[in-house]
Formats: structure tokens, C-alpha cells, sequence
């Protein structure tokens, strides 16, 4: 039977941008690298040579800006020390590479999602015009990144949320051109959050074509990531950006009425773990729900715990805590795998990791990796 990977990344070349973006926009806003000084750093392998120079790490422009907040020399000097998954970003960056990757790791199907360009797209210094065409040019790319063979990979559609009056005329097009998924940054975006009352006609055409809305954060978005306000280490803005803001997602969705407008909505939450969901529930349902049930009853007139059996999906990390209570809580059939290939924080995650989960049962796992991706996610192409 088949199994799928519901989050596997491409590391998009920086050809693309000029090949596929229209050339006004790009003259103005090229994508670019900027190379910085050399680093000298220790040895650890040549007594002979215990100091050896080691090139930092290219920054990633748009125009004037660089694409990454708080990508500092402090952490571009660890990552030219601590160069890992070269191969794997190689095998990323074309359709066959990804395909041949997904054959040593078992993978049968992935869903494909992007690297760079949700910080790009979503990018909170950049116009409207712009971050909408490098959106539109990246949904011409990932089409032919894909096309070598449809059946396997599942390209997912970048949309622009800087300007709300053309979400309905940007998801037409991506319609058409066959994309069933689409993903969304979770943070409010040019001061608008999830549920904000501008995304109404969005989510009712969502709706009505069946469209996937998956949610995938990220850490050093160029936006109001939780965290960002406060610190700007790697080590923390890392441990704010993906599960704190899966929650307020969620959050989102529930304050604006979304999911007790639209039933039929389906919204996966990537990369964040699982964990959250028990305690994040329970304190809704029971703290905040309770509290003044009266003041909120004629926009959520059920329990936040049933919106999200209702209408949610969530991707789980092997050997995470509380994966059964979570499914105590949701049910099996909302839990997703995602392996974030070929990104190297989750270095090693792949199906086999998922198969010695020891609190799982074969089963669960089972569907978690074949039936669930698929009622998720709907009909795939091939």
C-alpha cells in the first residue's frame, strides 16, 4: 500500500526567480545572493592545521532586503562549520533529485512543499504587485518541478496574502492550473489575521472546490512570528515560530467563525508536532469556553475540541510525548507524517522512524501513513 509523505520540501534554485518571474518585477525585486567575508574556525580532524577558512554562507536577498530575519554572522558561522545534508538540498532542488530521494527513503507519494519562497511571498516589507508574481511565478515552477512524474510528487500552491482582494482571483488561477492544496503561513499578515473578516469570499471558494489549506510556520520570517517581538536567537525564535503559532492559527480560525461557517474546510498543521493539541483544547474547552459561554455561543456554539475533529489534521514527530492522548482526544485518522526533507532539523525523520515509534501500534501507524494523507488531502493527480 502506499505510503505518504505529507511534507517534503524542494530547495528552489535561484535560476527560477529570473526564468520564471516577469521581467519588470524582477529588475526591480531580483532575487539574489550577497556573499560575505570567510570565517576563520577551529579543526576538529587536522592537528597539522588546527585553524582552517571555511566561506560563510550567502545571504538571501529580494531586492534590498534579505529574505531571512535574524540570519546574523553568529549563525552563519555555525552553519559553514557544521555543513550537513549538501546531498540531500542537491536532490531537492529538481523534480528527478526529489524523485530519487524518495526512493531510498521508502516514500511512495509526498505532498511538495516549498523552502524559501513562503519567506519571500509572505515577506512584509515587499508590495503587493511583488510578493503576488513571485508567488504566481513559483506555481509555474513547482508545476514543472512535479510534471516528471504527477502521480508521485503533489506540488502545493504558494497564494499572497499581502493584498485580500485578490485571494479569490489568485486561487481561481491556481485552480485551473489543477492544485489541490494550498499553504498558508500561519501568522497575521499585513495586519490581518486567519480569521480576519477580509478572507470570507476566500474561504467560501476554498470550500466549494475542495481545496487543502495546510498551515506550515517557519522560523526567521521577515513578519510578526510569535517570539519575534522579543528575542533574536536562533534557539528561541526556533522554539516559538512552529507549535506557538499552529496554536494561534487555530485560534484564528475559531475567533473569526471559520470553522462553524465552513464545515466542509480541511486545514492540515505542518512541522508544529502534536503535543500541543491535548493541552491547547483542553485549556479552550475548558478555561476560556467556560468562562463566559454567553459571550461567545452564537459564534461557536460547539466546544473548540469539535472544530478541530471537525475540520483538522496534524502532523505528529516520532517519538514525541502524548501521541496517545492526542488520539485519545482526535482520533487516529487526523494524524498526518511529514518527514521535512530535506531540511536538516529534522534530520533522519523519515517512515522507518515513524515504524520504531513504540507507543504507536502498527496500525495507527498504517494509517497515519497511507489512509489519512488521502482523506486529507483528497484526490491526488496520476
Amino acid at each position: 500500500m502506499t505510503l505518504i509523505d505529507c511534507d517534503r520540501h524542494v530547495m528552489e534554485p535561484l535560476h527560477l526567480w529570473q526564468e520564471y518571474v516577469r521581467p519588470e518585477i524582477f529588475k526591480e525585486y531580483p532575487v539574489h545572493f550577497r556573499n560575505d567575508s570567510s570565517l576563520e574556525i577551529a579543526s576538529q580532524d587536522n592537528i597539522e592545521n588546527p585553524v582552517k577558512t571555511a566561506k560563510l554562507p550567502p545571504t538571501y536577498y529580494i531586492g534590498n532586503h534579505p529574505i531571512l530575519n535574524n540570519w546574523g554572522k553568529e549563525i552563519q558561522q555555525e552553519t559553514a562549520k557544521r555543513p550537513r545534508n549538501t546531498e540531500d538540498r542537491k536532490l531537492a532542488s529538481s523534480g528527478l533529485g526529489q524523485l530519487q530521494s524518495m526512493l531510498v527513503d521508502g516514500v511512495d507519494r509526498a505532498i511538495i512543499f516549498p523552502t524559501f519562497t513562503g519567506y519571500i511571498v509572505n515577506h512584509q516589507a515587499l508590495p503587493a504587485s511583488v510578493s503576488i508574481e513571485y508567488a504566481r511565478a513559483y506555481n509555474k515552477w513547482i508545476i514543472n518541478y512535479c510534471a516528471v512524474n504527477y502521480a508521485k510528487m503533489i506540488p502545493v500552491a504558494m497564494v499572497s496574502r499581502h493584498d485580500p482582494s485578490t485571494l479569490e482571483r489568485q486561487l481561481e488561477t491556481i485552480i485551473k492550473q489543477g492544485f489541490s492544496t494550498i499553504t498558508l503561513r500561519p501568522e497575521p499578515i499585513q495586519g490581518l489575521h486567519l480569521g480576519s473578516e477580509e478572507y470570507e469570499p476566500f474561504w467560501q471558494l476554498c470550500e466549494r472546490n475542495d481545496i487543502t489549506i495546510a498551515f506550515h510556520g517557519g522560523t526567521h520570517l521577515h513578519g510578526p512570528t510569535v517570539g519575534a517581538d522579543r528575542f533574536n536567537s536562533r534557539f528561541s525564535l526556533h522554539a516559538c515560530s512552529h507549535a506557538l503559532e499552529a496554536q494561534l492559527a487555530f485560534l484564528s480560525l475559531l475567533e473569526g467563525g471559520v470553522l462553524e461557517k465552513y464545515k466542509k474546510l480541511k486545514f492540515a498543521f505542518l512541522e508544529a508536532g502534536a503535543a500541543w493539541v491535548p493541552y491547547w483544547l483542553w485549556r479552550l474547552d475548558n478555561i476560556c469556553y467556560e468562562e463566559f459561554p454567553e459571550l461567545i455561543k452564537e459564534k461557536l456554539p460547539n466546544k473548540p475540541s469539535h472544530y478541530f475533529k471537525q475540520n483538522c489534521w496534524v502532523s505528529i514527530e516520532p517519538e514525541e510525548p502524548c501521541l496517545n492522548e492526542v488520539i485519545a482526544l482526535i482520533g487516529s485518522d487526523k494524524l498526518l507524517f511529514g518527514s521535512d526533507f530535506p531540511h536538516p532539523d529534522h534530520e533522519g525523520m523519515n517512515v522507518d522512524s515513524i515504524y520504531r515509534e513504540t507507543s504507536l501500534t502498527k496500525e495507527v501507524v498504517d494509517k497515519i501513513l497511507k489512509s489519512n494523507p488521502l482523506n486529507c488531502f483528497g484526490a491526488f493527480r496520476g
